[in-house]
């Protein structure tokens, strides 16, 4: 049992170090966490703001949505400085980030690539 808990701890470890010791693994991490914020707020927050008419969610999550968006905008210019990627390549990040789903097809071609 010790062992097993042990291998848990430390693959859980391995997971937070590769997407957290570097810039390129934290862009990814706030893509992701920014295209979640952006699909809650177009298919749930908006609808319920005007099929519903309570905006409550809207207020939450637009700014949530926006302090990643910022974040998101911040690490792609950090990386593209450190030239991880290249500047076709981060236009096609902040694009993607305009249209929901685009931050999991810009991760899944692009981003984790370039972080390999």
């Amino acid at each position: 049992m010790h062992l097993q808990q042990t291998f848990h701890e430390t693959n859980r470890f391995s997971i937070m170090t590769k997407y957290f010791n570097s810039n390129i693994g934290r862009l990814r991490v706030i893509a992701f966490l920014e295209g979640v914020s952006f699909i809650i707020l177009v298919f749930l927050a908006m609808p319920l703001k005007y099929f519903a008419d309570d905006p409550s969610l809207v207020r939450i999550m637009g700014g949530i949505h926006g302090f990643l968006f910022v974040i998101l905008m911040i690490l792609l210019l950090i990386v593209w400085l450190e030239k991880k990627l290249t500047f076709l390549n981060s236009v096609w990040v902040f694009v993607s980030s305009l249209i929901p789903f685009g931050t999991f097809y810009i991760d899944y071609k692009i981003l984790k690539p370039a972080h390999q």
